[in-house]
């Protein structure tokens, strides 16, 4: 049988690591031994405090051309944000939970997506819709997408499928939800020994929104100040990241974990747009939003009705 290659969106969140593990899993408890998690990036320390506490190697690095070659996409569909050959692949299955934008295939394929706050959400339905065993570990990396992507159930992306999902893990998992979440959230949040490239590359996914493309990235911090105090480095950084990639405009989100609110930096020559979005003034490129911690509800709509 051929590798079935698995594998979440670039700059690869918890839940994109997460999920590439667990369908790994899945899959071959369905019989495809062949299936095998990737990574299209880096893991950061939220993800590596999950794998560290969970005893779990991190995925490979894919480097592969993915010319003919099977591939599940999870926690992502839209092209731009996925391996460079991707085009080129046959996919096979893809379980989301985003928006469905720039993405078709020649062929038919089993197509999951549901509006809940994590892929792993659906995952484990799946599990328990096929009645497969869901080992500790696998049941410990639900959690922790689950936690990560509703930011400890806080976020507006929440469903009540999420909360159920973790509440029904924990015991398998034999974790405190609140205590292993807010642990691994603050893994992720130190902000001071990052450069500016490697805070806006850490969680950042491209965007086609009308005729513009839109990088957003995201930073959960315990401390909004403690970045913004680097203002001109990461407004140079961004500068340099639109000019060499072409984007149009960049949207730093960076979220304080622990009040639920965030601040926003951005650069671009219709920066004034997104202000328009969030119904501010933006002063010096940046705005508070009060309330705000998704990117998935909470600005790319948003931003995207404005620039569309």
């Amino acid at each position: 049988m051929a590798k079935t290659y698995i594998f979440g969106h670039k700059n690869p969140d918890t839940d994109a690591i997460s999920s590439a593990i667990i369908m790994a899993d899945f899959e071959k408890q369905t019989g495809n031994t062949d299936a095998q998690a990737f990574r299209l990036g880096e893991v950061g320390p939220e993800t590596q405090h999950a794998l560290d506490y969970f005893n779990i190697t991190a995925p490979d690095l894919l480097n592969d051309d993915l010319t003919d070659q099977n591939v599940i996409l999870v926690d992502h569909n839209e092209f731009q944000q996925s391996a460079d050959s991707i085009a080129n692949a046959t996919v096979q299955h893809v379980i989301d939970h985003h928006r469905i934008a720039n993405f078709e295939t020649a062929a038919p394929l089993y197509y999951r997506a549901e509006p809940v706050g994590c892929t792993a959400t659906i995952l484990y339905k799946m599990y328990k819709e096929r009645g497969f065993e869901i080992k500790p570990e696998i049941a410990g990396l639900m959690i922790s997408a689950i936690i990560s992507d509703s930011l400890l159930f806080k976020s507006p992306t929440c469903t009540e499928e999420d909360v159920a999902a973790a509440e029904a893990l924990k015991a398998i998992a034999n974790v405190d939800l609140e205590v292993y979440g807010l642990e691994m959230l603050k893994a992720g949040a130190s902000t001071v020994d990052k450069s500016a490239v490697d805070l806006l590359s850490l969680d950042a996914k491209s965007f086609n929104m009308g005729d513009y493309v839109t990088r957003i990235g995201q930073v959960n911090t315990v401390d909004i100040d403690e970045v913004f105090e680097r203002h001109d480095e990461l407004a140079t950084a961004m500068l340099a990241a639109n000019t060499e990639q072409n984007y149009d405009l960049f949207v730093l989100l960076v979220t304080d974990i622990i009040n639920s609110n965030s601040k926003i930096l951005v650069i671009g020559d219709n920066k004034d747009k997104v202000g328009e979005a969030f119904n501010v003034q933006l002063e010096n490129g940046t705005a508070f939003l009060p309330g705000v911690v998704s990117r998935k509800k909470q600005v790319v709509p948003q931003i995207t009705e404005v620039l569309s």
